[in-house]
């Protein structure tokens, strides 16, 4: 059983805000001690709303009550300072961190496929995975966010469930070294993550130096040189995107009467 409180679970949502490697093996009970520090993970990472803050001493009481690992003691070092915090204070740090630095953007697939036609793929494809996984989510946020992969990871297993974690962790290195540059306190919950998945290769180094100097790929053919995100397409996270063009003014000819009809 986890060890988690019931009350847990009730609070995890989802909000509108790299090579695969072979996972190891893992025993019934190693695979069953992953369940908590992924869903922890997933609701540390989520905005601290009203109802996050109000649940902060469940939280910590949850940490606590982890075996003791390095993913135990990072989780333990961010509660520390997400309990002492005013919620406003704790709102503004979060906005910052992930909605308006790129480097820090918890939207996996952009690190990955940039402003690419192949991200919409990648999240229809990630899509897929949850439908055949029977999970469906409740559509309020992007299916690569990482509060969103964290718990379809604790809900799958280790196997297929954490896949796209592997497969984003040159993505997730890259948060957790943006996040220690900027010296957030959130650094703690992507250490803890990282410790549960395989070590990065050197591959992986060069990929993630080659992301903080370049930046992820970027699709200019056939793009106008804002880029155009029409009805079905988004942008990166922080991109600009210019409004549309207002339709011409249309002036009525007169008329000799008028008759309104319904609002």
């Amino acid at each position: 059983m986890s060890p988690l409180p019931a009350t847990i679970p009730a609070l995890v949502r989802t909000r509108v805000r790299a090579a695969v490697r072979r996972p190891a093996r893992l025993t019934p009970e190693e695979s069953e001690a992953r369940i908590p520090l992924l869903r922890l993970c997933s609701l540390l990472l989520q905005y601290p709303d009203a109802e996050l803050t109000a649940a902060r001493p469940v939280l910590t009481a949850a940490v606590e009550a982890l075996p003791s690992s390095p993913a135990a003691g990072h989780l333990a070092a961010f509660t520390t300072w997400f309990t002492g915090q005013e919620p406003e204070a704790l709102e503004r740090h979060y906005v910052e961190m992930f909605d308006l630095r790129r480097k820090s953007s918890l939207y996996l697939t952009y690190y990955l496929h940039g402003d690419t036609r192949r991200r919409g793929m990648a999240l229809l494809t990630l899509n897929q995975r949850y439908r055949a996984a029977g999970w469906d989510t409740d559509a309020g946020e992007l299916p690569d966010h990482l509060p969103v992969v964290l718990e379809f990871a604790a809900l799958a297993g280790p196997g297929g469930g954490e896949a796209p974690l592997r497969q984003h962790r040159r993505g997730l290195e890259l948060i957790h070294r943006a996040l220690t540059d900027a010296d957030s306190p959130y650094r703690h919950v992507l250490a803890a993550l990282l410790t549960l998945l395989p070590p990065p290769t050197e591959a992986d180094r060069a990929a993630v130096a080659q992301l903080l100097a370049e930046g992820p790929p970027n699709e200019e053919v056939g793009l106008d040189p804002y880029g155009s995100y029409g009805d079905g397409e988004f942008a990166p996270p922080g991109t600009f995107v210019p409004p549309a063009p207002a339709p011409p003014t249309r002036v009525p000819p007169a008329s000799t009467s008028r008759t309104e009809g319904p609002r």
